[in-house]
Formats: structure tokens, sequence, C-alpha cells
């Protein structure tokens, strides 16, 4: 098949379902090529290398990687974020379908400002359309605050029906999202699949704990507890920092360590600073081929969301990360996020945005054995290997492409008769 990624990131953004899966797919003998933009994520700013220009083609790793040109940007700031997702959807929409060759299938990540792209593609080349779903809009963009405005999200809310509903497939991370976008489009349930996120299997693995990276970040003799990722608003950190004092007061040999970036993290840090939290650290955000090594000095692994519906159907991709890790996992979630980590028994599930909640879990923690703590990883790491890695997760998708390509031809052979 011919199978044409229609992404605002790409890499060399940190992008999971980018660069590794368009080679996975090129290696089962499938032609790939991308419409992306001028990479400027987390940042916002663009990268080393690279200038927004009217387009650009490069070939990445054997794969043709077509940019067209948008506004960087990745604050608080709400006026700034939208032009950044909706000038990559008008140049998308403009650009894009006369950079590409003709395609069988048109998969769209995430996001419905690129539903105008990707129908015109649809138009063009008469072809099937799969939408991947990462966040349920407009839920997602009003928990986020980035649009707090009724009209506006009603009109967004419209929106997104029309550009669900008008696609030939959509695909979700998690059981609980099928079921609450099966009830709001009324859409038959052949329409909407389950394909769990998979991590960067070769960056993020198990590993040997490294002696000496943990001196050089003082991390030895303590017990770790780990957060790695965006630190935004989303994420409710200020919680966790209120459980480290907490902590602190019992047993201040454990550490909190924070790594990443984000718009939250200069906040926390001057928290953390001005609460006197000398058990919480913060690193910076790490390369993709250092960040198993530092994941494997941790003793136990934070995933934590505030406490809202919309995060209770969804599945945080630090969690396919993490069970990757062999590690054991820390989760503030309720909903299909808990029911994962507590059927596989890859760690323990507290209530979100509760310090005392999440403070005894962390002292429950340590007082475990290293061996039951590593029980519990090796248990997460089954669970990826058998529900969620990459291989298991291509060949899911390339069943649906496969199985939309051979619908459509039947319909286009039925209309030629």
């Amino acid at each position: 098949m011919k199978i044409l990624f229609l992404t605002q990131w790409f890499q060399p953004e940190p992008f999971i379902k980018g660069l590794p899966f368009a080679k996975a797919l090129r290696d089962r003998g499938h032609k790939v090529e991308v419409i992306t933009g001028f990479p400027n994520y987390p940042g916002g700013k663009i990268y080393p290398g690279y200038r927004v220009r009217p387009w650009q083609i490069e070939m990445m790793e054997g794969i043709r990687v077509h940019r067209v040109p948008l506004y960087p940007s990745h604050d608080k700031s709400a006026f700034r974020r939208i032009i950044n997702y909706l000038s990559f959807a008008l140049s998308s929409a403009t650009i894009g379908p006369f950079l590409v060759r003709k395609p069988d299938v048109v998969y769209v990540y995430n996001l419905p400002t690129l539903g105008i792209a990707a129908y015109l593609l649809q138009f063009a080349y008469g072809c099937p359309v799969v939408y991947d779903i990462q966040d349920l809009w407009p839920d997602s963009v009003g928990v986020s605050g980035m649009l707090d405005r009724s009209l506006c999200l009603r009109i967004l809310n419209y929106w997104c029906r029309t550009v669900y509903r008008a696609a030939s497939h959509l695909v979700v991370l998690s059981p609980g999202m099928k079921a609450e976008l099966l009830l709001r489009l009324g859409l038959s349930e052949d329409r909407v699949s389950v394909i769990y996120n998979w991590c960067d299997e070769k960056q993020v693995h198990s590993l040997q704990r490294d002696e000496e990276l943990a001196a050089k970040l003082n991390l030895n003799g303590d017990i770790v507890v780990m957060f790695a990722g965006t630190m935004g608003i989303v994420q409710g950190l200020e919680s966790v920092l209120k459980a480290a004092e907490l902590v602190s007061m019992q047993q201040p040999t454990i550490k909190f360590v924070f790594i990443g970036g984000g718009v939250e993290r200069d906040r926390l840090r001057y928290l953390a600073s001005a609460r006197g939290l000398s058990n919480v650290k913060f690193l910076e955000q790490q390369p993709p081929e250092a960040i198993g090594a530092i994941l494997a000095l941790a003793d136990v692994l934070l995933v934590h969301l505030k406490d809202t519906p919309l995060f209770r159907m969804t599945l945080p991709s630090k969690i396919q990360a993490y069970m990757a890790a062999g590690k054991p996992i820390l989760l503030g979630l309720r909903g299909d996020a808990a029911e994962i980590i507590q059927s596989s028994g890859a760690g323990e599930v507290v209530e979100p945005e509760n310090p005392s909640a999440i403070a005894e879990a962390v002292l429950k923690f340590a007082r475990v054995s290293p061996a039951e703590r590593e029980l519990m990883g090796m248990k997460g790491w089954r669970y990826y290997q058998d529900h969620m890695s990459m291989h298991s997760g291509i060949g899911a998708f390339e069943e649906i492409f496969g199985w939309l390509v051979c619908s459509e031809n039947h319909r286009k052979s039925c209309l030629n008769r």
C-alpha cells in the first residue's frame, strides 16, 4: 500500500508514531510519505538546521518527508497555540496535496484541525482516511485551559464531530475513549478500533542500574520516585510536590526526581525551592538515547494527571514507557489506566490530586523489598509485551489500512461496472 502520514509533529521532534512507525510499515513492504511541519516541539522554537520555508522535502532514512510552514509556538498563550495549529492546518491543506504522490490511504495523527487537509486528499485521490485520536477534543482543550469560552468550545465541538464522522475509520487509545466516541457520534462499533500506543522500544527497555551515572546525578543510596515527561498544567504536579513534602517528614532519604520540560517546569522548581524541599530534584530534558539509563535509576516511576472525567478515558504514553522499562508504577489516575495497572499487578493506584494518598503510596513502596518492586516491574513488562508492543500495534494498523483499501477498491470496481 501507499500510505500517507499527515501529522503536525515528526522527527527530529520526539514523536513515537513518526519515523519509527513509518519505517516499520516500509519494512513490511509499504510505501510511506509524510506531510508535516518544521520541527519546533516541545520548546516552540525551530530546531537548529531548519528554518520555516514555503516547503521543504527531505529523505529521512528512506522516508520522503514534506515539510510545510507553520507558526512555531508551544507556550501558555492560547492565541499563539491556536495560530500554531491553524497555520499548519492551512499550509497542509493548500500546499500538501500538491507535494505528494497518490496514496492508497491517509493516516492522520490526532488533530481535528487537519480535517480540511485530510478530506482534500480524500477528495483528490479517492482514498480512505484513518484518524488516530489521542486527545478527545474539545474536552482536552477545555481542561488544558487553552480555550475556555463556551461559544468557542461549542464551535470546536461541532467541528470535531463533523471531522470524526467523515473519517473512514477512527483509532483510539483506550476502551473508555471508544465508548465515549460511539455514544457521541452514533457510529457503528466497527468504525472505531482500540490500538494501545507503544513506546520507543529501542531507547526505553529494561536496563541494569548504572552506579556511575547514579553517583553523577547524586542518586546513590536513596529510593527514587521519578517523573519523566512534559510538566504541563494537566499533569497537576503541584500535588506531587506537596506529597514530597509529607514524605520528607517521615523518610527524607526518598527522593522525587522530575525530568523534562514543559510550561509548568519553572514554576514547580520555584515552589520546591521556596518550600525548601531538599528531597526534590529537577533534571533537564534528556535525549532519547539517554532516557533508558535514567529510568533504570528509579525505584518507582510516577504517572499523574488532574482528576477530570476526560482523563479517566485516556492512557498516558508514559505508562507504556514505564512498563517497557520494567519498573513499578505509581499511578495517580482513575479509569482505563488504573484498570491496566491493577489488572497487570504493575504497581499502585492512588486518588489523583491527593497529596496524602500519593505520600502514603510512596512510603508503601519504600517498605516493600527490592525483590517485590522488581516483581511488579516484571509484571508490567510482560503486560506491555503482550498487549502494547510496537509489533502488535503496527500489525493492527496494517490490518485496518488493508481492510479499508480493499473495501475502497471493491467499491470503485462496482461503480465502474
